[in-house]
């Protein structure tokens, strides 16, 4: 069985730090790309990231470039999104997608084989 498990979120100030982590279980992590998306209440699902499978390439929307950083540990079978500068519009509960069937596409239209329950990130003003 497929499971993800996203962490790290939290209630934090404006221009702070957060790191969320993915974990993937019941799969070879390292054939998988790995992409987040997050939503926020009333709001369409937003595809902010996504780290390709062999080459770790990485691939973000315009909202987060060069704010966040995802990498990926296939050690740890674990997905990393380092959140920088945080603003109030990032407040959104975010998810991690196992499988996307393109990374590129994935930031356009955030879809997946697997995904989990997601973890709540609040930025304060």
């Amino acid at each position: 069985e497929v499971q993800l498990q996203a962490s790290g979120g939290g209630l934090v100030q404006a221009g702070g730090t957060l790191r969320l982590s993915c974990a993937v279980y019941g799969v070879t992590f390292g054939d998988y790309a790995v992409g987040w998306f997050r939503q926020a209440p009333g709001e369409e699902r937003e595809g902010i990231s996504c780290i390709t499978s062999r080459d770790g390439r990485s691939y973000y929307s315009d909202s987060v470039k060069g704010r966040f950083t995802i990498s990926r540990d296939n050690a740890k079978n674990t997905v990393y999104l380092q959140m920088d500068g945080l603003k109030p519009e990032d407040t959104a509960k975010y998810h991690c997608v196992a499988d996307p069937p393109n990374c590129r596409a994935f930031i356009v239209v955030p879809v997946g084989d697997y995904w989990g329950e997601g973890t709540l990130v609040t930025v304060s003003s």
